[in-house]
C-alpha cells in the first residue's frame, strides 16, 4: 500500500531548513580556509541556456533526480574505516543519510526551480496546486525521501506537499532498484561483451588497468600502505586485478575486486570534498589539485558506468523507471513531476535512451553528479506542436562547497543532451512524438529480451 510522508509536515521541514541554513551559511564562511578558484578550472556559470526558446511555451517538467549530499554508505568499523590511518570527517548524520549541507543545497535547488518556473509561467507564485498537477515520488530510502522534501520545501514553500513512496523505510523500491529482473545466458554473454568492450584491447582488464595511476594517488591519500586493511591483507597497494562482474536475477549487477575496493573510498573521500570546506582537511593533509580531485572521482564514474551503463544492462535494470518516467511524461493533468533516487538510475536511464557523449564544467565527476537532476522540459511551439528539451542540470564544486544560495543570476549549471539517432530542430529541441517513441523502443528491448514477458519488472 502506498505510504505518504505525513509526518514530515511542512511546518517541521521549514523550521529545520531555516536554522540549516542559517547555522550552515555562517559555518562555511568561518570554515572555509581553501584557495578560490583554486580547485576549479572555469569560473563560468551555464553550459546550456535556461531562456525559454523564441516563441515556446513550457508547458510540463518532469525531473529524474539523484539525492544530494549523503554520508558515507558504510561506517567506521567497515572496510572503508580500515583502508586510512586518518579519521573520516564527523558526518551529521547516521550512514547512508542526506546530510545537513546536503539538505541545504537541496533546499536551494528548489527555490531556483520556482523562480525559473514562475518566470517561465509554468506555475505562480506561491502554488498552492491540487488534483494531479503536481507528483514528488521519491525511493524509500532515508536520503532520497529527505532530498525529495527539501526540493519541495523550495520550491513549493506553502503548498504542504506531500511525499509518495511505495515500501517501509528504508527499503528499496523496485521502480528504483537497479536490479536485473531478467538472467539468461545470452543475456550475461551480450553484457559480459559490452563491459568488457569498456577496456578496449585489454578487456576487462584494461578497466582497472586505466586506473593504476588514479589508484596511487587514492592510496597515498589514504595513506593506505599503513592502513589496518593494508596490514590484514599483507598489501601495500589495491591489486592490480581484473574485475569480476557478476550478474544475477532479482540482483544489483555487481563486481567484486579491487574496483569495488577502490570505490569505497573515492565515494567517501569526494563526499568529504563537497562537506569540508578546509581544502587541506578534506584531502587528509593532501594539497590535492582539481585534476587530481577529478582523478579521485574519476573511480566511482568507472564503477557506475560499468556496471549500469552497457546497452543490455542499461536497458534491464532501468525498465520499470523508464515506464514510471514515460508515464509522467503522458499523465493527463500534470504539470510538475519529481522523481529521487540514486546515481545508477539516472545513469541507467541515460544508457537506454541513447543519450550521446556529454561533458561537465565545474564537477569533479564527469557522469551523473551528486544531486543532479536529469530534466524533460515539454515546450508547445509557435506551429501548436509538442517539443522537449532535455538536460543535465547540477550544482558546481564551489556551489555545494561554498553553500552558495541559487537564483537567476547564479544558476545551477545546465548541459543539454543529444540521442543518438534522433533529429534536433533549429531551437535545439526534440519533437515530443520522437522521444516518447525513444522510450518506447527502450522499453519493448526489454520485452523483446525476456520474450515480452510483460510486467516482470513491475
Amino acid at each position: 500500500m502506498t505510504k505518504i510522508a505525513k509526518a514530515i509536515r511542512a511546518s517541521l521541514i521549514f523550521l529545520l531548513t531555516a536554522v540549516v541554513l542559517f547555522s550552515g551559511l555562517f559555518g562555511c564562511a568561518a570554515q572555509n580556509t581553501g584557495t578560490k578558484g583554486e580547485t576549479s578550472p572555469s569560473s563560468e556559470t551555464g553550459t546550456a541556456s535556461y531562456a525559454a526558446p523564441e516563441g515556446y511555451t513550457l508547458s510540463r517538467m518532469v525531473i529524474l533526480s539523484r539525492h544530494n549530499i549523503r554520508s558515507p554508505l558504510s561506517g567506521s568499523g567497515s572496510t572503508l574505516g580500515k583502508m586510512t590511518t586518518h579519521e573520516w570527517t564527523e558526518w551529521s548524520t547516521p550512514t547512508g543519510e542526506l546530510t545537513l549541507r546536503g539538505g541545504m543545497q537541496e533546499t536551494a535547488m528548489g527555490q531556483y526551480f520556482r523562480q525559473y518556473l514562475v518566470e517561465q509561467g509554468l506555475m505562480p507564485e506561491n502554488w498552492q496546486p491540487s488534483g494531479e498537477a503536481v507528483r514528488f515520488y521519491a525511493n524509500s530510502m532515508q536520503r532520497t525521501i529527505a532530498t525529495a522534501q527539501y526540493f519541495a520545501a523550495g520550491l513549493l514553500p506553502v503548498a504542504n506537499q506531500t511525499i509518495e513512496y511505495h515500501c517501509d523505510l528504508g527499503t528499496m523500491d523496485p521502480v528504483f532498484t537497479p536490479q536485473l529482473t531478467y538472467v539468461d545466458e545470452a543475456f550475461c554473454a551480450q553484457a559480459m561483451e559490452e563491459i568488457a568492450a569498456m577496456g578496449g584491447a585489454q578487456g576487462l582488464r584494461g578497466i582497472t588497468a586505466a586506473l593504476q595511476d588514479h589508484y596511487r594517488l587514492l592510496e597515498k591519500v589514504l595513506d593506505f600502505q599503513n592502513s589496518e586493511y593494508a596490514k590484514e591483507n599483507g598489501i601495500t597497494a589495491l591489486p592490480d586485478d581484473e574485475p569480476q562482474i557478476h550478474l544475477e536475477v532479482n540482483k544489483e549487477p555487481s563486481v567484486t575486486g579491487s574496483l569495488k575496493t577502490a570505490t569505497s573510498a573515492s565515494d567517501a573521500l569526494v563526499l568529504q570534498y563537497f562537506e569540508e570546506p578546509d581544502d587541506a582537511k578534506a584531502a587528509f593533509g593532501n594539497a590535492l589539485t582539481w585534476e587530481q580531485w577529478c582523478d579521485i572521482a574519476h573511480i566511482t564514474d568507472t564503477y557506475t558506468t560499468v556496471l549500469f551503463t552497457a546497452p543490455s544492462v542499461a536497458v534491464n535494470v532501468a525498465h520499470p523507471l523508464l515506464m514510471e518516467l514515460e508515464s509522467e511524461l503522458t499523465a493527463q493533468g500534470r504539470q510538475f513531476s519529481f522523481l529521487c533516487g540514486h546515481d545508477s538510475n539516472v545513469a541507467s536511464v541515460l544508457a537506454a535512451l541513447g543519450v550521446e557523449d556529454y561533458a561537465l564544467l565545474e564537477s569533479v565527476s564527469q557522469e551523473t553528479p551528486i544531486g543532479c537532476k536529469l530534466i524533460f522540459a515539454c515546450w508547445t511551439g509557435p506551429d501548436g506542436g509538442d517539443y522537449a528539451e532535455v538536460s543535465l542540470v547540477y550544482q558546481t564544486v564551489e556551489q555545494l562547497r561554498g553553500c552558495r544560495m541559487l537564483d537567476l543570476n547564479n544558476p545551477p549549471q545546465k548541459v543539454k543532451l543529444s540521442f543518438a539517432g534522433l533529429n534536433a530542430n533549429a531551437d535545439g529541441l526534440y519533437r515530443l512524438e520522437d522521444l516518447l517513441a525513444r522510450f518506447d523502443e527502450a522499453i519493448c528491448a526489454y520485452d523483446v529480451m525476456t520474450g515480452s514477458r510483460l510486467g516482470d519488472a513491475a
